[in-house]
């Protein structure tokens, strides 16, 4: 009849049959490095775990007693349990923040062509509202010609703004660029900022850009309905 120690063994060696494929997280406790092979104790499992050192992944480095590592526990052909693919605690915490920091880029990347197209769109939008009306007489269509040309200077503007920031030229004013936009290149400006990255981040220009873009919007339509461009 089995013993009290034997059957506790038994019940032991059951458990860790049950994790068995899993990844655990534990310390080499023993290292015979002349042999090549030591023992891996986790806090998760209730003996410890034989390793050899062809299953150890490690940077231009050999194991050591007290060296945190992470593994998968796997039965060997012989039917005993071990530790393979076992590989520094630390690597893998990089490895991990690394993925992380790839995944936060793609993330903000995909936010970002998200947001450009989105801006690209109402562009497009406004624009298309501007052809509209004059297609229906309710706006000349040299004011049409007015945005689309003021449009393309701020946009050229701010990329000459750009390139001097890089190179440490001498800057233009950020009131030049409002006064570009206040004059109708406001929908550019919007386009410079998102497909150029410049001038996106500063708070206090945003907000005063925005101001500069609802004054455009307010004198057209207060010319609009004083019926101002019947008589041009």
């Amino acid at each position: 009849m089995p013993s009290e120690a034997n059957l506790d063994g038994i019940f032991l060696l059951g458990k860790m049959v049950n994790h068995i494929g899993k990844t655990f997280v534990g310390d080499i406790v023993r290292w015979q490095d002349d042999k090549g092979f030591g023992f891996i104790a986790s806090a998760e499992l209730a003996q410890e775990v034989f390793f050899h050192i062809s299953e150890y992944r490690a940077r231009h480095k050999r194991p050591h007693v007290g060296d945190k590592v992470v593994f998968v526990l796997v039965r060997n052909p012989q039917g005993k349990l071990q530790a393979q693919q076992v590989q520094e605690w630390q690597f893998v915490q990089q490895q991990q923040q690394q993925r992380q920091r790839r995944q936060r880029r793609q993330q903000q990347q995909a936010a970002f062509s998200a947001k450009q197209q989105f801006n690209l769109l109402a562009v497009v939008l406004i624009y298309g509202g501007l052809v509209g009306w004059a297609w229906q007489g309710k706006l000349p269509w040299a004011i049409v010609v007015w945005y689309g040309v003021w449009g393309i200077i701020t946009f050229l503007w701010y990329g000459k703004d750009k390139r001097a920031a890089q190179s440490g030229n001498r800057r233009t004013p950020e009131n030049t660029l409002h006064m570009l936009s206040v004059l109708g290149g406001w929908l550019g400006a919007w386009l410079a900022q998102t497909y150029l990255r410049h001038k996106s981040q500063k708070i206090s220009f945003r907000v005063v850009y925005v101001i500069t873009m609802v004054l455009n919007i307010a004198l057209l339509w207060f010319l609009k309905s004083q019926a101002f461009f019947g008589l041009i």
